[in-house]
């Protein structure tokens, strides 16, 4: 059986509604409605935890986080700098959002607050990289998003998968080792809008209101995005 490190980020106390017992629940979530049946290993990464070896046949993912990734808290720094060494030794990595950008920067990227304001709600975004248009063949990606910092450039064996008006590099890849998205393949409709009701008061209010509407006029593409990254990765065929 395929086993899915998550190297936990954030557990987000106080923002999880009653309907999502933790944070990782909704990778489970996700991966089992792809009919994927994956053990998990859970790394509290955010107090220092990380894997003290790679298994090349499993799958390590980054996800999301309110910190930033180009902040230089000490267990952030620590996750850099296992990044470096875990691709150097041919791990497997999918990031998603702060795992997006923090896999970025240890990889040779640049991560920084975005001047254009902040994503919310559904994003659409172009597909552009041939490996993903398998899974979008209309060429477009829709996700869920909650950010405000991006990839302002990526590293340098870096491929574009797929780009917005919005944010230049919404997912990138490096060969078929490395996945990552902007968007929140996990994030559930209804988790979206109990965030942007409960939780960004200090989000413009158009933003909030053009995000929640956007819940109701769009439909997120996560599990295709879910698909693309563990075909991608050799995790599933």
């Amino acid at each position: 059986m395929t086993r899915i490190n998550i190297l936990l980020c954030d557990t987000f106390p106080g923002r999880l509604p009653d309907f999502i017992p933790n944070y990782e629940s909704l990778f489970m979530d996700l991966f089992a409605s792809i009919g994927e049946h994956v053990s998990y290993r859970i790394f509290q990464t955010w107090q220092g935890e990380l894997p003290s070896t790679v298994n090349p046949d499993e799958l390590y993912l980054v996800p999301g986080s309110l910190d930033s990734a180009y902040d230089d808290k000490p267990w952030i720094v620590a996750l850099v700098n296992w990044i470096e060494r875990a691709y150097c030794r041919g791990a497997k990595l999918m990031g998603v959002c702060f795992g997006h950008q923090v896999i970025a920067r240890a990889l040779g990227g640049e991560v920084r607050k975005y001047d254009g304001g902040f994503g919310a709600g559904v994003r659409e975004s172009r597909v552009i990289d041939d490996e993903m248009k398998r899974f979008f063949p209309d060429g477009t990606m829709r996700l869920l998003y909650s950010h405000h910092d991006q990839v302002i450039s990526l590293p340098q064996d870096a491929v574009l998968c797929a780009t917005s008006d919005f944010c230049k590099n919404e997912s990138f890849r490096i060969g078929h080792q490395v996945v990552t998205f902007q968007g929140h393949p996990e994030f559930t409709v209804a988790y979206s809008r109990h965030l942007l009701l409960n939780h960004c008061d200090d989000i413009d209010l158009e933003v909030r209101q053009q995000a929640l509407l956007s819940l109701d006029e769009k439909s997120p593409m996560g599990p295709a995005a879910a698909r693309f990254a563990l075909n991608l990765l050799n995790i599933i065929r």
